[in-house]
């Protein structure tokens, strides 16, 4: 499965809303799997991912409508995490993130998500 280096943190708080029905089957999917399968890989992807592949967003040649934005999630994720393009065990690398996880630093990476308000990421991430 791949997944940009932000989607480590959506996948954590995703509550089963989403943009359509499409997105939420897909979403769903991919969740259900990465909670379910301790030893489930994740490819880390600096581009498109599984999840992009359903969203409405999504442009051609799998550019987001909000390509700036979605880019500095990633960017920031991999600058406080070290996470690199390569393949990790899911739990483990959600773990050492929430690990080192602050809520500065979670404000600072996805402050700017539509999702975030009503998002379960907090809770789940800082456990607040």
């Amino acid at each position: 499965m791949k997944l940009r280096p932000h989607h480590l943190l959506c996948t954590q708080g995703y509550s089963g809303k989403g943009y359509d029905e499409e997105f939420v089957k897909n979403m769903t999917a991919i969740t259900t799997v990465l909670r379910t399968q301790p030893s489930a890989e994740v490819e880390i992807v600096f581009s498109s991912d599984d999840i992009c592949a359903k969203c409405p967003k999504r442009r051609g040649d799998g550019v987001c409508e909000s390509q700036d934005r979605v880019e500095r999630f990633d960017r920031k994720v991999v600058e406080y995490f070290g996470i690199e393009e390569k393949s990790y065990v899911y739990r483990d690398i959600v773990g050492e993130i929430n690990a080192r996880m602050t809520s500065e630093m979670m404000d600072d990476i996805c402050g700017e998500c539509s999702w975030y308000a009503i998002s379960a990421c907090r809770r789940v991430i800082l456990g607040t």
